[in-house]
């Protein structure tokens, strides 16, 4: 347990930061489950919209430090990639 003043200060600060991180992850999961149920149906062009706005959200997750950028990137090329599959 935090006994300082800055110690509890942190630890305030913290707590709130993993609030917002814990939902731009989830807000991130969300976009790629929207890519990966069009790509179940076999929606070419929904999968195409899907992964246009899971893209952008998977990348603003790396820039506010929430993912790791490579990690962001790795997602991005492998959703495509399922998604350019699904018309083959």
């Amino acid at each position: 347990m935090a006994n300082t003043v800055s110690a509890k200060k942190m630890a305030r600060k913290i707590e709130r930061r993993t609030e917002i991180n814990k939902s731009r992850r989830s807000r991130m999961r969300n976009f790629i489950r929207k890519v990966e149920e069009a790509i179940a149906g076999g929606d070419k062009t929904a999968a195409n919209e899907a992964l246009r706005q899971a893209e952008t959200e998977i990348m603003r997750a790396a820039g506010d430090g929430v993912v790791h950028k490579n990690t962001a990137s790795r997602k991005v090329s492998r959703l495509s990639a399922r998604v350019k599959a699904v018309g083959a």
